[in-house]
């Protein structure tokens, strides 16, 4: 680790860096704990040691440092981290160093696309406001957009050029990163090469999308004019392809600005498109989201849980809207979100609700959102009329795997008994379907247990100790497993002891390599109240000597019976005399744990 890097580790707080991501809750002295990131889970097993800096999962074995957690989270380099938590703390960077030619060359690329998106977007702006532009700011206006409005979002207009972009980009990068930013297209040619770029926006408003950091990484642009999903012009919404830079699946539309007011107000507002979300949060409701039209996805849900589990969802009432809900609910209730639905009278979706009622009737709109168990028993209503047995069936088979979901108990009863009643079923049948679904959850609940004796969980507190009050505690375990392996071979944590026994003056995380033995460690220290004491280690370590003496005894007791089965008396008395020395030695060590235990005198009552 670099001097700068383990400099930002010593000033970072990972308490505060993780809290920006998941929320956090005081787990003792010097723990937190939440929900875990990087897997799903509906019980926390995600915990942060405040003191020692690090931070473990018992459900998925992910543990590090505060750079490995931002440089997961945020799928970048160690080094791309260590700047990220530089600036999140405000700790002026260096001059930029990488790793390896390839990783300066990964920065670069990124580098220069988040350049080239950037110039794209202010050219886009600048088309908007040039004569051209007339009929792409006559749209908007007829959106109910602002010129503050459309400041804002960074609206701009790709004119009906095939050229214009290409042009202006051409001196900015070379032509394999503009191939690579995904602004332009081309035809493969009868070789298989690639043909001449051209501009992929063409006639469009556009819209930059950009990454929860507020820097433009793709755009999505809205044909002028009648849709057509012919060749000349396109279909009605083209979007950038996947680049280096961005991956639609990872993506919420406006996160950036909206970050902020969803952790105010407690929950998040979830559109399909992004005019629902721009009008929106232009009249004032600035916790709205957007999917941007493409599938709600796991990495979304994710995201989102780093800043609520309250979602209030507000997709369009036509059939893939009400599709596009019904998934979004299955994968939010998978991850324990609190969910409930809005849907608006008259079939209107959330941008044309606000324009023609005002932003006031669409607040008391969302204030009688529906829970998700009512929203999904009207809709199996719907879906499914009628009281034949087999309509009753059909929307209890659609309601069902939705109700197992749920991770609480109480809520999916709560549900089913509704369900039940609402559609006239036989509530016995549905509690039968959800014990069976019990039992089969149960059969995958994540389990904690835990894997340490207490004289290994002594051993790797003390082995982990960087203060120098601790040294003589460090220094007898260390000198201990260097000098008496055999003490510790029949132990799990063996080799996690070794590793920590040779290490220099670093931090023990850091030391270890495999994320089993990382786990060991931080499995002893989330459990820690103090640091371990020199005394604490004298008696794990006199436990371990007397479980290897009588490890020896063993092994001697059946090679003395040997020994007289054949009668070698030779082979008998060396035995025995071994014996006789093991057990002296292991009566003094009983007589030592004695002497301990009662240190004012026989029988431990004082004189």
């Amino acid at each position: 680790m670099s001097d700068f890097a383990q400099s930002v580790k010593q000033q970072a707080d990972i308490v505060k860096v993780i809290e920006g991501y998941i929320r956090l809750r005081k787990a003792g002295a010097q723990n937190y704990a939440g929900l875990c990131p990087f897997h799903k889970e509906k019980s926390p097993s995600f915990n942060v040691h405040a003191v020692r800096q690090f931070y473990h999962c018992f459900g998925c074995g992910a543990s590090g440092d505060v750079f490995s957690f931002v440089g997961k989270i945020e799928n970048v380099s160690f080094p791309e981290a260590v700047r990220m938590v530089a600036q999140k703390c405000g700790i002026p960077l260096p001059k930029r160093e990488y790793s390896s030619p390839e990783e300066a060359a990964e920065a670069r690329l990124r580098g220069k696309l988040l350049e080239l998106h950037e110039t794209a977007a202010a050219w886009f702006e600048e088309q908007l406001r040039s004569p051209e532009g007339a009929l792409a700011r006559e749209y908007l206006a007829g959106r109910g957009l602002s010129d503050e409005g459309i400041k804002k979002f960074r609206i701009g207009y790709a004119p009906d050029s095939f050229n214009a972009l290409r042009e202006r980009l051409s001196g900015v990068a070379d032509e394999a990163t503009l191939r690579a930013s995904g602004l332009f297209s081309w035809k493969e040619q009868e070789d298989g090469a690639p043909g001449r770029m051209y501009d992929r926006f063409r006639k469009r408003v556009v819209f930059p999308i950009a990454n929860e950091g507020g820097r433009v990484i793709a755009f999505t642009a809205r044909i002028l004019g009648a849709a057509s999903e012919d060749q000349r012009t396109g279909p009605k919404y083209l979007n950038s392809p996947e680049t280096p830079l961005y991956t639609k699946g990872q993506v919420l539309f406006n996160l950036d600005k909206a970050k902020a007011a969803i952790r105010t107000v407690g929950f998040a507002l979830l559109v399909e498109g992004q005019m629902d979300c721009i009008s929106v949060f232009l009249r004032g409701i600035q916790n709205v989201i957007a999917t941007s039209g493409t599938a709600f996805t796991e990495q979304q849900v994710a995201i989102l849980k780093r800043h609520t589990q309250n979602v209030v969802v507000n997709f369009d009432p036509d059939a893939a809207g009400a599709n596009a809900a019904e998934k979004s609910i299955a994968l939010l209730t998978e991850e324990g979100f609190q969910i409930k639905l809005v849907t608006l009278d008259g079939g209107l979706d959330p941008d044309r609700y606000v324009r023609e009622r005002g932003v006031d009737a669409y607040r008391e709109a969302i204030r009688g959102a529906r829970r998700q168990a009512d929203y999904l028993i009207e809709r199996a209503r719907m879906l499914f009329p009628g009281a034949s047995a087999e309509q009753k069936v059909k929307a209890m088979n659609f309601l069902l795997p939705q109700i197992r979901r749920i991770p609480e108990k109480l809520a999916r009863e709560q549900f089913a008994a509704d369900a039940a009643q609402k559609l006239g079923i036989d509530s016995s049948v549905l509690r039968e379907e959800m014990r069976q679904a019990a039992l089969r959850r149960r059969e995958h609940v994540e389990a904690r247990t835990t894997t340490l004796t207490e004289v290994e969980r002594v051993l790797l507190r003390a082995l982990a100790i960087t203060d120098p009050e601790g040294a003589d505690a460090r220094r007898l375990a260390a000198e201990a497993v260097a000098q008496r392996p055999e003490w510790f071979a029949h132990l799990g944590a063996a080799p996690t002891l070794a590793a920590l026994a040779a290490r220099e003056a670093r931090d023990p995380m850091d030391v270890l390599t495999e994320e089993a033995q990382r786990g060991l460690l931080a499995e002893a220290l989330l459990g820690e109240t103090r640091m371990a004491e020199a005394d604490e280690v004298a008696g794990a370590l006199q436990e371990l000597e007397e479980r290897a003496i009588e490890s020896l005894l063993r092994s001697l007791r059946a090679e003395i019976a040997e020994a007289e089965r054949h009668g070698d008396y030779g082979a008998l008395a060396a035995l025995t005399q071994k014996k006789l020395e093991l057990d002296r030695v292991l009566r003094k060590l009983h007589r030592r744990d004695a002497d301990s235990a009662h240190p004012s005198g026989s029988n431990g009552v004082s004189g």
